[in-house]
């Protein structure tokens, strides 16, 4: 019997994978913000977690109530073509797609695992170092392919971490068919409705990350494309710059706490 933890486990690839283990007799607790999308049988945790402080109520609540869990599954992501800002004044795909992961992946009481279903082996310059809130020049695109550099980076950090306790997987999919969550514009909605229409099918594309749940890996650290694993080239998992975005994310976060 495992028990998994899956951010973005009311919809798409989150909820499959959440009905997935259920059918098997597993414990599944979905992190989302719709009580009536959570599986049957799912334990479900309300949050929005583009917030800090939704995040840490999370980590709290799971790790008292589950302290021992088999994998961390992070799946929670949404597109916006218009720049949103949080109540904690963070940039939303920001906030979203990779402070929420950081701080559940460095929360959470000692994960066997942790897949972050993200977009593995972008170049290192995805990162605005200058301007990560994206005050400047935003788009919803560069907003998204900088969050997924964030996640390479952070499973290159939490690997250096937590390795030899916690194996890392980073995953890209695919293209699948989920509903592509998302506040689109007319170019970007034709995109996302094509995805849907022409993606593969939510059951093949979980198939990965099953394979990486029931076995795996030993190594610290692994990125994948589909089932074929992704060398970790220093020029897209740089240990320098994934230092230098945990430093910056611990003073993000210090910041939000003093504030």
């Amino acid at each position: 019997m495992k028990t998994l933890v899956i951010t973005g486990g009311t919809d798409g690839m989150g909820r499959a994978l959440a009905r997935t283990y259920l059918e098997r007799g597993d414990t599944v607790v979905v992190v989302g913000r719709d009580p009536a999308k959570a599986p049957p049988g799912a334990v479900f945790v309300g949050a929005d977690l583009s917030l800090v402080g939704a995040n840490r109520r999370v980590i709290d609540e799971v790790n008292v109530r589950f302290p021992e869990v088999d994998a961390l599954v992070l799946c929670a992501r949404f597109f916006r073509t218009h720049r949103y800002v949080t109540a904690d004044g963070l940039e939303g795909t920001f906030a979203l797609d990779y402070l929420s992961r950081f701080l559940l992946s460095h929360g959470l009481h000692a994960p066997r695992l942790i897949v972050n279903v993200s977009g593995p082996g972008q170049p290192a310059d995805m990162i605005r170092w200058d301007d990560v809130m994206l005050e400047r020049g935003y788009d919803g695109v560069t907003a998204q392919l900088q969050a997924g550099k964030g996640n390479d980076l952070l499973g290159v950090a939490y690997a250096a971490r937590h390795g030899g306790r916690t194996p890392y997987a980073l995953v890209h999919p695919g293209g699948v068919a989920t509903s592509v969550a998302g506040e689109y514009d007319a170019t970007t909605a034709s995109h996302a409705r094509a995805l849907r229409r022409h993606g593969m099918p939510v059951e093949e594309g979980i198939r990965p990350i099953v394979a990486l749940i029931d076995q795996p890996p030993a190594a610290p650290l692994t990125a994948w494309l589909r089932d074929r694993p992704m060398p970790l080239e220093p020029s897209a998992f740089d240990p320098a710059a994934a230092e230098r975005l945990h430093t910056l994310t611990l003073e993000l976060l210090a910041r939000h706490r003093s504030g």
